[in-house]
């Protein structure tokens, strides 16, 4: 309890880093819809997000080599500030874009310095304990994100202004705290084709992750709006879909570790493409069953990530766990950097259900490929442990790799 105390720093500054970074996408997505942006604009937004966290994904370890944890993260938090302060100052899309490349290189180097932090100070002893607080933590924040979307403004100096108070609050438990910053991790070396020589299907699974999760995250509120939603039930909405996500974590990661992974992943896959369909035909139900179809799409698309995660550290050593883990980051940070301009576009041309229809159509492709997977090789008898893996930084791997004890063999 003394230990999860300390991190109580730590743990603050996520959550109000996930109020702030959380909040700017659908705002974005609003603001722009208000300023008559096109809705290819509004998805080149969310694109542009995504390349910043990639960006940050592979320059926070190495800046923390250079200037330590405390001030790494004051850089990447004051250049999340400016991207969010300046979006009312220039109003141009393609400066937006820009300002997001800043909120996503801060989000991803924030996460990267909180991550090193917590892997240097826990052990064996006290992993599992603090994963599961830091699970709580960023799933809280998320779900706080989207509903703070209720209350702010579209296109508001305001609204923006109280995004960019909250990063900078972030900066004050982290770097206030007494607790010694500790040493400088080694930066994990960024190889793409381990994922791939690992597990071709889990590289897969993480692309279609993406798909799901970065196109309803950044282009969820041009659905909602195209089916009538205000901004307040936009808010519900965008939560819907993390509730569902959060409810699904234990059921889905229980049967990972006792079934097959590859099974789990095309039922959920199968699962997505009923769900995206329910949701295309729920329009007609109102608003309780919008929010309702939008925590089932949830349920079904969050869990992916960490499925595939799981499956790949299947066949991963112990001294590739962190490699492995930013190998497939790399794969999601290519989808979500591709989805939320194409899922735009396919908008702009076919209506609001040509969204689900991408959505679906990346996972019917990977049930067809988990099929043939599963005829090139057979899984492995001993497994690693389920555990739930946020899209934070490439250095999560560290968190979760020592955690991943093996399995006993299933009789299943």
């Amino acid at each position: 309890m003394r230990l999860l105390i300390s991190f109580a720093a730590l743990f603050l500054s996520v959550i109000l880093l996930q109020l702030s970074s959380g909040g700017v996408g659908p705002l974005d997505a609003l603001s722009g819809l208000a300023l008559d942006f096109s809705r290819q604009q509004i998805g080149l937004l969310g694109s542009a997000h995504f390349l910043g966290f990639f960006i940050g994904c592979w320059w926070a370890p190495r800046l923390m080599g250079s200037v330590g944890h405390s001030r790494a993260f004051a850089a990447f938090t004051a250049s999340g500030a400016i991207g969010l302060m300046a979006h009312m100052l220039v109003i141009d899309p393609l400066a937006w874009a820009l300002m997001r490349v800043a909120s996503g290189l801060c989000v991803a180097g924030c996460y990267t310095v909180v991550e090193a932090w917590l892997q240097a100070k826990v052990n064996n002893e006290t992993r599992g304990r603090t994963m599961g607080v830091y699970r709580v933590v960023d799933m809280t924040g998320s779900l706080a994100a989207q509903m703070i979307i209720g209350v702010l403004t579209p296109a508001s100096y305001v609204s923006y202004n109280l995004l960019a108070i909250l990063c900078c609050a972030a900066l004050l438990p982290l770097t206030l705290t007494t607790t010694p910053q500790p040493q400088t991790p080694d930066s994990p070396r960024l190889r793409p084709k381990l994922a791939v020589s690992r597990s071709p299907l889990a590289a897969a699974g993480v692309i279609v992750a993406a798909i799901s999760s970065a196109s309803f995250r950044m282009v969820g509120p041009l659905y909602g709006q195209e089916v009538g939603l205000v901004p307040e039930e936009i808010a519900y909405f965008l939560s819907a879909f993390v509730l569902g996500g959060a409810l699904a974590q234990y059921p889905v990661g229980w049967l990972a570790d006792k079934y097959d992974r590859r099974w789990v992943l095309i039922w959920l896959s199968i699962a997505a493409i009923g769900s995206s369909a329910i949701t295309v035909f729920s329009t007609g139900l109102g608003t309780l069953g919008i929010f309702l179809t939008a925590g089932l799409f949830g349920l079904t698309t969050f869990p992916i990530y960490s499925v595939a995660s799981a499956h790949a550290h299947d066949f991963a050593s112990d001294d590739e766990r962190v490699e492995l883990s930013a190998a497939l980051m790399f794969f999601f940070a290519l989808g979500a950097i591709a989805a939320p301009l194409l899922a735009s576009v396919l908008i702009d041309l076919y209506g609001p259900a040509a969204l689900f229809g991408m959505i679906a159509i990346g996972h019917a492709l990977l049930v067809v490929f988990g099929l043939t997977r599963m005829r090139a090789r057979p899984t492995k008898a001993r497994r690693t442990r389920y555990v739930y893996a946020p899209r934070t930084s490439f250095l999560i791997g560290r968190l979760t790799g020592r955690s991943r004890h093996h399995l006993p063999p299933s009789d299943d």
